[in-house]
């Protein structure tokens, strides 16, 4: 009996004990994962600490009263809490001053962005989360120094600090790379509008020549790193977006990371109207990265990517129509119905092995493909590509006369197969009937290999002073086959572009703390493309040489006011030779040549900050800002001197102006501005596009379902202001006939959008 007594004793005693007790558990803003470790106090004193699930429990003695988390990495969160029986769900806000102690993996040898000699600028969630996600480049247009011109939702182009500005359609002169496998091409080609936000933890941008790292890099390299689960475990993520001229986006997400490895599998489609004729959308991509663990010192890291596209080209429209009839397609692309199709794939594995401590080799190998068709009004392209290569660096920390160094060295080779073909366009032939391909009119085989031998190395001279020195041998050739074979003008043969050695010398020096100046010199080159080596015949102008430029730098970067606010600021100066133009000889057709020197000369400025103005509810302003002087110094084209003029399709002025408001962990809402000024349209100087301010603004809401499933309601507007802009601009147009010559492609009008997220941890 007595037995039976206290077993109901010890029950009651129990369960008077556990009912006694609030369970709360703490999450991560911006990715909905537990945080573990959270340090709970209340007056000083501290009662409970967050485990793995972020799970902590609250007696009720403690209760009503404030109560301060605390945890690295997130903001200090202070909040009132009352008795609940139900689980109540706190969320934390990643902290965004501790910036300057990222780690930049972008360079061979990794150090803090802070300490790093060069312009670096790192794209994270907070700034993805304030786009539509229909394109990847929107959030680059923050970034000091970078603009992109966005023609289509496939016609992107990318120029930093000026180099890239006279590309017609595409990204050129850049390197990028995704978890370190290449996505530039061999020939310097670059499409990263086949990647979704949802697939990339971060992007590091290294801007100006960047050689001596990357090798054919004039303009700078981009780096992305591929999502990852933040904790152990398995999450999902489902997406349905829709907005203006019928777009619609749908993502499928799957993430799993157990101690030793994780996982990643992507889904996206995304299909739109347009806001303009003949300018139909439709992209389908499946993505696959993630790492193993094969033993204690080694690890492997894989990627798959496969893009299908099929997209209409409204192509550029005069000035006249720009300004009465933005929503209608050039008339020639509308009556060919012109369009640009590709099946594209990327195959790619890094392994690093770490030999000894302090000594590790990261080797990479990697494939790619590309199929296209392209019909335009002058021809039908028909292109294939398939490109291979391995990239391996090695890294040792060393003593150099007694002072902590690393070295690092390498090299990578890449053979790029390219099969090009035109055929006539008979669109005219049979009215309203769109494309239909008739003879062929030129039919070209080149095969270009490249290789770089690379090193750096990072000298700590004292314990404020650092000095970084390198260099970047390339090699460069390829062999061309016309398979037309007309003795008369074939140029079958094997070329070569003269060995490029290119050097780079960096210091920083920390004059106070939380405080660094930094001066780099460095070099750089980019070879021509295909595309600028083909003429209207289908010849090979087998003369052109590669752009070469030196980038003169000073920058500063420092933290102030208890490191809430960050800022940096840099002067540079980037001299180029042989530059390389796009000369325009008929209608939406062009040649490349070496046509003199170019100035680009500029400063820019960012800065955040963030604070809290009462409890539950933060403001994280932000703003960057270049100013441009880009010129040329020497250029004579079709013997009219240009010296002195300024060089076409870049604003002389960006300027970005943010604010993120965060309320009660739940509720976000975002306003981004963004100013562009004129932009020379020609190297005359003598027609310019107007300068424009766009606002877009975003409302997020999140709240739990239950514990393991958490949604995301969100809205937006862009281009809230509905301002009439030229989104991109083609450089030099000429008008045939009594054409006028067509310069813009027209921004989209005001349009909304909005979506519904689902995340579930299993």
């Amino acid at each position: 009996m007595k037995i039976i007594f206290l077993f109901f004793l010890t029950v009651f005693v129990f369960g008077n004990l556990f009912s006694q007790q609030n369970s709360l558990k703490v999450y991560d803003f911006s990715t909905k994962f537990p945080v573990e470790k959270v340090r709970v106090y209340k007056d000083t004193i501290l009662v409970a600490i967050s485990d793995k699930n972020g799970l902590f429990l609250l007696k009720n003695e403690f209760l009503p009263g404030i109560f301060v988390l605390k945890v690295f990495g997130f903001e200090e969160y202070s909040v009132f809490l009352e008795i609940n029986k139900i689980e109540q769900h706190l969320y934390l806000i990643p902290t965004i001053e501790q910036l300057s102690e990222v780690v930049v993996q972008s360079t061979l040898i990794n150090q803090t962005v802070q300490k790093t000699a060069a312009s670096v600028n790192i794209l994270d969630s907070a700034d993805f989360n304030r786009t539509d996600a229909t394109n990847l480049l929107e959030s680059f247009n923050n970034t000091p120094g970078i603009v992109v011109s966005q023609g289509a939702l496939n016609t992107n182009k990318i120029n930093i600090r000026g180099i890239g500005s006279r590309s017609q359609y595409s990204t050129n002169r850049i390197q990028a790379f995704f978890d370190g496998i290449p996505l530039t091409t061999a020939e310097g080609e670059l499409t990263l509008d086949d990647f979704d936000q949802e697939t990339i933890e971060k992007i590091e941008i290294i801007k100006g020549p960047t050689s001596s790292v990357y090798g054919a890099g004039l303009g700078g390299a981009i780096n992305l790193f591929s999502k990852k689960n933040s904790k152990k475990g398995t999450s999902a993520k489902s997406k349905n977006q829709f907005g203006s001229f019928n777009t619609q986006k749908q993502v499928l997400q799957i993430l799993n990371r157990t101690e030793k490895n994780s996982l990643t599998a992507t889904f996206t489609n995304l299909t739109s109207d347009g806001s303009r004729e003949n300018g139909n959308y439709n992209r389908k991509s499946a993505l696959i990265n993630g790492t193993l663990t094969t033993s204690r010192r080694g690890k492997l890291i894989y990627l798959a990517n496969f893009t299908r596209l099929k997209a209409f080209i409204p192509s550029s429209l005069n000035e006249i129509d720009f300004m009465n009839n933005p929503e209608i397609a050039a008339f020639s692309w509308k009556n060919a119905q012109g369009y640009e199709s590709y099946d594209r794939g990327l195959l790619g594995t890094s392994y690093t092995h770490s030999f000894v401590e302090n000594f590790t080799n990261t080797t990479s190998v990697f494939l790619s493909f590309r199929n296209a068709y392209e019909p335009r009004p002058f021809d039908i392209l028909d292109e294939k590509s398939t490109s291979i290569g391995v990239r391996t660096q090695f890294n040792r920390k060393i003593k150099l006369f007694e002072m902590p160094s690393e070295i690092s060295l390498g090299g990578i080779y890449y053979n790029e197969m390219y099969e090009t073909g035109t055929f006539k366009n008979l669109y005219q032939t049979v009215p309203n009937s769109g494309s239909i391909q008739g003879d062929r009119l030129t039919s070209n085989k080149q095969n270009r290999n490249y290789a770089n031998f690379f090193m750096q190395m990072n000298i700590d001279l004292t314990e404020k002073w650092n000095l970084d020195v390198g260099y970047n041998v390339n090699t460069t050739n390829y062999r061309l086959a016309d398979l037309l074979d007309n003795s008369a003008t074939s140029q079958t043969g094997s070329y070569r572009f003269k060995t490029i050695f290119s050097p780079r010398i960096a210091s920083s020096y920390s004059f106070s703390k939380d405080k660094n100046i930094y001066v780099s010199v460095s070099q750089g080159f980019s070879t021509p493309s295909v595309a600028e080596t083909l003429t209207p015949e289908g010849l090979i102008n087998t003369q052109l040489k590669p752009e070469l430029g030196t980038n003169y730098e000073i920058g500063f970067k420092g933290n102030w006011i208890n490191r809430k606010l960050y800022t940096e600021l840099a002067l540079y100066s980037i001299q180029i030779t042989n530059l390389l133009v796009a000369e325009r000889i008929s209608e939406d057709q062009y040649v490349g040549l070496n046509a003199g020197k170019t100035s680009h000369n500029g400063i820019e400025f960012l800065t955040n900050y963030r604070f809290k103005i009462i409890n539950g509810i933060s403001i994280q302003p932000y703003l960057s800002a270049a100013l441009q002087f880009f010129k040329f110094k020497e250029f004579t084209n079709n013997d009219t001197n240009f010296n002195g003029n300024k060089l076409p399709g870049v604003p002389d002025y960006t300027l970005n102006f943010g604010m993120d408001f965060l309320v009660k962990d739940k509720f976000q809402f975002n306003t981004t501005f963004r100013s562009l000024g004129a932009i020379p349209l020609n190297d005359a100087n003598s027609v310019y596009s107007n300068s424009y301010n766009l606002v877009n603004l975003k409302a997020n809401y999140y709240f739990m379902v239950f514990q393991n499933l958490s949604i995301n309601v969100y809205a937006g507007i862009n281009n809230a202001f509905d301002e009439r802009y030229a989104a991109s601009i083609l450089t030099n147009a000429v008008g045939f006939g009594s054409q006028l010559p067509r310069y813009y492609y027209p921004g989209n009008p005001r349009n909304y959008f909005g979506g519904l997220q689902l995340n579930y941890i299993f």
